[in-house]
């Protein structure tokens, strides 16, 4: 087999896991601060796309364009899922956290199909067809520009956590809680900002892969269960691990499809996450027990 298609695969690859690194960092975020599962994860990037496929519809405007205004909308949905009913039941059992989220994904996902219908649907951009060639290697545009404006959006949230005096209140919430509540931070408003914040990368995520993919309401599943993959991979809570994860699954599904067919790359994620889980069981970056 060429070394050039390898490459190329591995490329391809690198640049998709970009885009999965952002979907599952949402999940990440939100449960490295929350500690809450966000089982409607997929149901919520799904609704990103649909924002994000209404707009080039109806204004014409490029899903890479529409990022802003898909994480505006879906850091709203976030904030109110989390002020409204997911603060009710923090204290509350995990069987309970987890059926209110499972109820609301399926609320999502049958609206979904009750709007826009069971059909899958697409979008084509000017750029869908054009490639950059570097030396022998081929590159969708496409796949380049999504994985850039995934980077982006990563980058711009570790500067917020990082740097801004929300970002250190919410990992001071994630850090100590009952110190947070003792210093007189607001926990509760803060964590309906982190759920709206890893909505808003949820839907970053949706608007960006609805350049890669067809959408339709039960595209969910898939990419829930992906998201967790990742996230358990890359280390519960890492935002780091989040991408790295993300970027590995990527990889490891393109050379699948080269070695040895598409419809095992599931297979081989899967087969990933189990060795993981037996080496290093906290995850990549996750923290090691004291």
């Amino acid at each position: 087999m060429p070394t050039e298609l390898i490459v190329d695969n591995v490329v391809r690859g690198l640049l998709i896991g970009m885009v999965y690194g952002l979907s599952a960092l949402g999940l990440s975020v939100i449960f490295g601060v929350i500690r809450v599962v966000n089982f409607a994860h997929g149901e919520l990037m799904v609704w990103g796309m649909f924002v994000s496929l209404t707009g080039f519809r109806l204004l014409d405007l490029d899903p890479l364009w529409m990022i802003p205004l898909v994480a505006a909308v879906l850091f709203v949905v976030g904030y109110v899922m989390q002020a409204a009913m997911i603060n009710r039941l923090i204290a509350a059992p995990e069987y309970m956290q987890f059926l209110l989220l499972a109820s609301v994904a399926l609320v999502l996902v049958n609206l979904a199909q009750i709007v826009f219908g069971p059909d899958a649907r697409n979008v084509i951009v000017d750029y869908a067809f054009d490639s950059f060639a570097v030396g022998p290697l081929i590159i969708d545009k496409t796949r380049v520009y999504a994985a850039g404006a995934a980077l982006i959006v990563c980058l711009l949230l570790y500067v917020f956590f990082r740097f801004t005096r929300t970002g250190k209140a919410i990992r001071a919430c994630a850090d100590n809680r009952l110190g947070a509540q003792v210093v007189g931070l607001d926990v509760k408003r803060l964590y309906a900002l982190t759920f709206g914040i890893g909505a808003a990368c949820i839907g970053a995520a949706g608007s960006i892969m609805l350049l890669l993919i067809d959408v339709h309401p039960h595209l969910a599943v898939e990419y829930t269960l992906l998201a967790f993959i990742i996230v358990i991979i890359g280390g519960l809570g890492s935002m780091a691990g989040a991408l790295v994860g993300g970027i590995l699954i990527g990889v490891s599904e393109q050379l699948a499809g080269l070695f040895i067919q598409p419809s095992l790359k599931s297979v081989v994620s899967f087969g990933l996450l189990i060795l993981v889980l037996l080496l290093w069981p906290q995850g990549l970056f996750g923290k090691r027990p004291s």
